[in-house]
């Protein structure tokens, strides 16, 4: 089946190269440089990565099977590596090879060991997405590049390949599963022609192969992700590979690994100071009661800094909420040092945070500032910095979007976190930083904390970021208007069918694609799109994205519940994959602000903005809207079943100048890696969004426009910076 190529193609933004594993490797050999990281189990699944930004979500469906695992690059050698294994008393069960988005026939194909494949190795192995196609490409089967990206969910068909065999049909991989499974895919390049030895097991609903084993030699490749939440039986598929498939007990525990966390602590502090940064959140206040145990409360040293951006009185409920661990807390009130900070990138001095734009120089800003604000109070203490180490609740997802070497070798970044910048990594190359949550995803976090004695309260506290809500503010001096006018009439086409600005070939296209994409337009067109001039960050492809917001709005239907919910959620899903430069989508509620003469009108492009700086009325404001979100999550019975819920200022003034809007992304994630958003109705009741729209419309000031984020992850990240 020959698929449409897109109408608007973007690649992703720069990315970043960094090798690193628990072993070093020079022309594939071999020094262990670090033995407290390598797994001390008795069965161990190697994990080589090929540069994907979901390698340690692999890493974490293992674990969750009671598997043991291990992260190397992909040219890592592996004879040694399993001899080292065998000699602590672990044998490796078998090998996951993981995406990446890089093409196996390109210059920047991940290099791989040259016995990966060879009879000497003798273990299963199982491709994914880059993995697959590598696989199929060194049997010398056929790689392209496909000019139609399948990027999002699918669904897949599951052949049957053993006609002789009554009890199974289909391949072993996908024992116990429906003939069409729901899938996420995010590739490019396509199997074109499989590799002698091997047959098809799985078909995209493209016509695409999606699958391919060679039985006689244990090799199975899948061209989707089974370790995201999007594949609805993943899970089912690693079950398979890992314990009937590779044989392993599956008796590799939680209780193991927190025993190996405070191992790890204990082998790097011995009987220094520990320095935690905490926000208040779980993640940090998990790594403060988990150092708490390892080294004692009295070796322990909470610092909470108030860097300007925190939530309504977070403070306040930060010192009380640690008051449980029996901790000292030292509160520092550093905003004004935040505002008027810079860092250094590259060479490159940066302007002060206050006057800053660029969301990933504000990260960077904070991170650093965290770091030297820190140092400052370990001296104030008395205590001398190299005496001292600093504990971060880091967890995984926060390492893999910022391309840290310690997870990933070759992964794009999609955005730095204020606990992983250049000067964190220099710390934690010394050796001076602890982070004991780094193989720990939030789910996993909570569990954690729950089995360290944790209160509900604390442990199903909302998410928050450490450089709080400075990166849930978009700042911008300017309208974003590249290429604005043809993608503006691209999507006024795709949802509504009427323009005379594109020529009869684009639209015959664009018809072409929403058949094949099964998203036909409404019988009567209410719902129309308006472009939005800023960017949001996004993730396609293993790539990073700056990429259009666009919003959509109801003609005719002012009530919450009479909205065709489950269109716009087709179109969210839809509209990304024929416009690559959009990687968001939001719906725009009816209600006004205080000024009630507001219109929007997709006759009426939006080409302005309010120029918007982290500025106090701004923070205030947001501050302000992000309380009665939270407040309406604790009425509702929201704070257990939405993972994260945050709350964004847009300069997007709808016509009333000096105006704001505000965004609401209520997110639904297990590995908070991928996920989706909320259907109201279903997930968060009408009712509820209601009350936090109208609310916000009548008590904050200088706010035109409530948004609902209607995408998934991918193509949009969590946070929209």
């Amino acid at each position: 089946m020959t698929i449409t190529s897109p109408v608007i193609k973007t690649p992703p933004l720069n990315s970043e190269s960094r090798l690193e594993s628990n072993l070093i490797v020079s022309g594939g050999d071999i020094e262990i440089i670090n033995e407290k990281d390598i797994v001390n189990a008795s069965e161990v699944i190697v994990i080589l990565d090929a540069g994907s930004q979901y390698s340690k979500v692999i890493d974490r469906r293992v674990r969750e099977l009671n598997v043991a695992s291990e992260i190397h690059p992909c040219n890592i050698n592996l004879l040694e590596l399993i001899s080292i294994k065998s000699k602590s008393g672990s044998k490796v069960k078998g090998i996951i090879i993981s995406g990446g988005p890089e093409s196996v026939y390109g210059e920047n194909a991940p290099k791989f060991d040259e016995n990966l494949f060879s009879e000497k190795l003798n273990l299963p192995i199982l491709g994914i997405c880059y993995g697959m196609q590598l696989m199929n490409f060194i049997f010398g089967g056929k790689v392209e590049s496909n000019s139609q990206r399948e990027d999002g969910v699918h669904n897949i068909q599951i052949l049957q390949t053993n006609s002789n065999d009554t009890d199974n049909k289909v391949s072993k991989l996908f024992k116990g599963l429906n003939e069409f499974e729901q899938v996420l895919l995010t590739h490019g390049d396509s199997v074109t022609e499989v590799a002698k030895g091997f047959k098809t097991i799985c078909t995209s609903d493209d016509g695409i192969v999606s699958g391919i084993e060679n039985v006689d030699r244990n090799l199975y490749g899948v061209q989707f992700h089974p370790e995201v939440d999007l594949t609805t039986n993943g899970k089912k598929m690693f079950s398979n590979f890992l314990l009937n498939i590779c044989g392993c007990s599956g008796d590799f525990t939680l209780n193991d690994r927190e025993k190996q966390a405070i191992t790890y602590i204990k082998s790097i502090v011995a009987d220094k100071k520990v320095l935690v940064l905490v926000s208040g959140g779980v993640d940090s206040t998990v790594c403060a009661a988990l150092i708490s145990k390892a080294v004692g409360p009295n070796n322990v040293i909470a610092l909470h800094i108030d860097n300007g951006f925190m939530r309504k009185d977070e403070s306040f409920n930060v010192e009380k909420a640690l008051s449980v661990l029996g901790l000292h807390l030292i509160v520092v009130d550093a905003s004004e040092t935040f505002y008027n900070s810079t860092t250094t990138i590259k060479g490159h001095l940066t302007g002060l945070l206050k006057e800053t734009t660029s969301p990933e120089e504000r990260r960077k800003i904070i991170g650093d500032t965290f770091m030297r604000v820190a140092e400052s109070e370990v001296k104030k203490l008395g205590l001398q910095p190299e005496d001292v180490y600093l504990a971060q609740g880091t967890l995984r997802p926060d390492l893999i979007e910022s391309s840290s070497k310690t997870v990933s070798g070759v992964a794009d970044v999609i955005k730095t976190h204020h606990n992983d910048t250049e000067l964190v990594r220099l710390l934690r190359d010394s050796g001076r930083v602890v982070e004991p949550l780094k193989d720990y995803h939030k789910d996993e976090v909570r569990e954690l904390g729950k089995s360290l004695g944790l209160s509900d309260s604390l442990v199903w506290r909302q998410p928050f970021p450490g450089p709080g809500l400075a990166i849930r503010i978009i700042c911008a001096d300017e309208p974003y208007l590249l290429n604005y006018d043809f993608t503006n009439n691209v999507v006024q086409y795709l949802v509504t069918g009427e323009t005379n600005e594109l020529n009869l070939e684009t639209k015959e296209k664009i018809d072409k694609q929403l058949l094949e994409m099964k998203c036909p337009r409404q019988n009567k067109i209410t719902i129309k799109p308006v472009l939005l001039p800023i960017q949001t960050v996004g993730v396609q492809g293993d790539g990073r994205t700056y990429s259009y917001l666009l919003g959509l709005y109801d003609d005719e239907s002012t009530s919450t519940d009479s909205i065709p919910w489950s269109y716009i959620f087709n179109l969210a899903r839809t509209i990304p994959k024929i416009c690559h430069n959009i990687n968001r989508v939001v719906f725009i509620f009816s209600q006004n602000g205080q000024d009630k003469n507001i219109n929007v009108s997709n006759k009426s492009p939006i080409k302005h903005i309010t120029p918007t700086r982290l500025t106090p009325d701004v923070i205030k404001q947001l501050q302000h809207a992000d309380s009665i979100v939270s407040e309406k999550l604790y009425k509702y019975n929201l704070i257990k079943s939405l993972s994260q819920v945050p709350v964004v200022s847009l300069p997007i003034d709808f016509g009333v100048k000096g105006n704001r809007s505000i965004a609401i992304r209520t997110f639904i994630t297990n590995d908070f890696m991928t996920g989706v958003p909320a259907i109201p109705g279903k997930d968060i009741s009408f009712e509820c969004l209601n009350d936090i729209t109208n609310n916000i419309l009548t008590s904050v000031n200088g706010i035109s426009k409530v948004l609902f984020d209607c995408t998934s992850k991918p193509p949009g990240t969590t946070e929209f910076l």
